[in-house]
């Protein structure tokens, strides 16, 4: 039987084809599987009873996620990538194997047409890979009759069976003049890129010829016929004979919330998925910008050799920063696959939103389930607080209220940080925000809450903790929420000894832990987002007189943010080509923007 978890997740499934990937309790995928409808195939995991190894699958399964695709053939293909990447435990099938056959070209003297498992480096040309196995052999067998190359060993000094049968163009007696070979190639390529409706309608007349004279097991093959060359030249996006090493990312926006998606195609195939989803602080194609550049920057993330963006996003300056080409494709599998990743985007973001409209009948025992676990006595009110600032620019802090599992809004706070020095120094920016948040409520005589969640770890928790006991002589509880290398809720820290609380990921415990983070969270970038100033370092850049695309884009990659522009002496920022004059009025326009606002709200 599902989790309740799961049970929101199925019920949110899309209508779609697809691959589905099957995670345990760590977040290990244990199986892939491709489904015409993702919604209908993965709820029978669920809904339906099974024996040995499916059943001990899904009782190990904590989790899912799902890619769509456009067609159900590119189900098939992307599955096997995703097998071979991931080697789950319990597919059995292709993990070791080399997938789905290609159709190959041999290169060099006397070229031949063959059924191929692997791509090499070796000049020939390859079209698939094909998913209906014995399709593509029967549209090899039609290929051989209609356009020959070469059938036999060759050289042979007399003709082959097969050039007596029409197959063979006599390499095997004769020296066949490269023109020759080169014509079929050229009609061999044309007939498997797609244009193959010449043939099918002379295939079309030859079955209706065989039906009207009776011959029906003639007319039979022949409708078969037609049918493997459907599925065999049928174009897919997920895999192709582009071995151009690319990242392909589009984004979705809705009710302040981004998702992005981000392909990596590799030796031709779609062979990675990345999402990630995050409140906006400017608008989203400012965001996009920021997170490309900041992830193509990250220690052992290589660059591809092509960047596919949407046309929203300034893939000029993009492309100079990053040294890559950068461009928006407007047709073909590229630009099917850009909608796709938007598609994907959409589905995920729409899938987190319909899960919180469902947070309501989660929270029934999830607050008990929490203080169990940390071994506190029943309570009924959490206070999560979170920071955010951006390269230690406007630092803020926001806390979040929960009653009985519930977020109670009325009871939100802000807060301007006035007193820290280093804005990104997490420790003197709880100090402050706890002081000020349980000074007050000591004076005001209120009640203080049953427990405190500090979203970033034990840093967070523990300067939470020191202002509790040793400023303020109160004892509340002090929790510090934890995620994991993906940026999702992992466990709890609690206790002098900084102790792992691991909640059961499918319990209402740990979804009500999630939900507070994600909140907290959302709540401060929010927060952050209306104090920050209103122009971002591209905007306010480009405000300065004498500061054009080409010295914003040397300052954005030199420095990175106001405050390190702003720190630059003006012979620093000189030394990047730009004049003087130019430096001395960048240097006092962004020193003046750089000021800490010192300002302060809901004290």
């Amino acid at each position: 039987m599902a989790s309740e978890y799961l049970e929101h997740k199925l019920a949110l499934l899309p209508d779609r084809p697809g691959c589905y990937l099957m995670k345990n309790i760590n977040g290990q995928i244990i199986y892939v599987g491709k489904a015409k409808n993702l919604k209908n195939r993965v709820r029978s995991y669920f809904k339906s009873h099974h024996d040995g190894k499916v059943a001990k699958m899904v009782s190990e399964v904590a989790d899912f996620e799902t890619i769509i695709t456009a067609t159900n053939k590119e189900s098939f293909l992307l599955e096997v990538t995703l097998i071979q990447k991931h080697k789950p435990y319990f597919n059995i099938l292709l993990k070791n194997g080399s997938g789905y056959p290609y159709l190959k070209i041999t290169s060099g003297k006397d070229p031949e047409l063959k059924i191929t498992s692997q791509i090499l480096n070796d000049g020939a040309y390859y079209f698939g890979p094909y998913p209906n196995v014995y399709a593509a052999q029967e549209t090899l067998h039609f290929l051989w009759k209609v356009y020959p190359l070469k059938r036999c060993h060759g050289h042979q000094g007399r003709p082959c069976l097969y050039y007596h049968m029409g197959q063979c163009l006599g390499g095997c007696f004769r020296e066949v003049p490269q023109a020759e070979y080169d014509a079929q190639i050229k009609k061999i390529k044309s007939f498997l890129n797609g244009n193959t409706a010449a043939i099918k309608k002379d295939l079309e007349t030859q079955m209706q010829a065989a039906s009207a004279n009776l011959e029906f097991e003639r007319a039979a093959e022949i409708r078969d016929l037609i049918h493997y060359i459907q599925v065999t030249v049928e174009k897919q996006k997920i895999i192709s004979n582009d071995k151009t090493p690319r990242d392909i990312i589009n984004f979705y926006l809705d009710k302040g919330w981004l998702s992005l998606q981000i392909f990596f195609v590799r030796q031709s195939r779609l062979m990675k998925r990345v999402k990630r989803m995050f409140p906006v602080v400017d608008d989203a194609e400012d965001e996009m910008t920021a997170f490309i550049l900041q992830f193509y920057q990250q220690k052992n993330q290589l660059l591809p050799k092509e960047l596919l963006l949407p046309a929203t996003l300034p893939t000029k300056e993009i492309s100079e920063i990053l040294g890559i080409p950068v461009r928006t494709p407007q047709r073909g599998k590229n630009r099917d696959l850009m909608n796709m990743a938007l598609d994907n985007a959409k589905i995920s973001l729409d899938e987190k939103f319909r899960l919180l409209e469902m947070d309501s009948q989660k929270t029934t025992g999830a607050m008990k389930e929490i203080t169990d676990a940390l071994g506190l006595p029943a309570g009924h009110k959490i206070e999560a607080f979170d920071h955010s600032h951006i390269q230690g620019s406007d630092p803020v802090s926001a806390m979040v209220v929960f009653v009985n599992g519930e977020p109670a809004k009325k009871l939100y706070r802000k807060y301007k940080l006035t007193t820290v020095i280093d804005h990104a120094d997490e420790t003197a920016s709880t100090k402050e925000v706890i002081r000020r948040r349980y000074t007050r409520l000591l004076k005001e005589g209120e009640t203080m809450p049953d427990l405190i969640m500090m979203d970033g770890g034990e840093i967070q928790m523990n300067a939470a903790r020191d202002v509790l006991e040793n400023e303020l002589d109160l004892d509340i509880p002090v929790v510090g929420m934890v995620k994991n290398d993906k940026h999702k809720t992992a466990d709890l820290l609690f206790g002098d000894d900084d102790h792992h609380i691991n909640l059961d990921p499918r319990s209402q415990g740990f979804y009500l832990v999630q939900r507070i983070q994600d909140e907290v969270h959302r709540f401060a970038i929010n927060f952050h987002r209306n104090v920050r100033t209103k122009h971002s370092l591209s905007s306010r850049l480009d405000e300065i007189k004498g500061v054009g695309p080409r010295t914003r884009n040397k300052l954005m990659k030199e420095y990175g943010s106001i405050n390190k522009i702003a720190q630059a002496t003006v012979e620093d920022i000189q030394s990047l080509g730009i004049n003087h004059a130019t430096a001395q009025l960048i240097k006092v326009s962004l020193q003046k923007q750089a000021e800490v606002v010192k300002d302060s709200s809901h004290d």
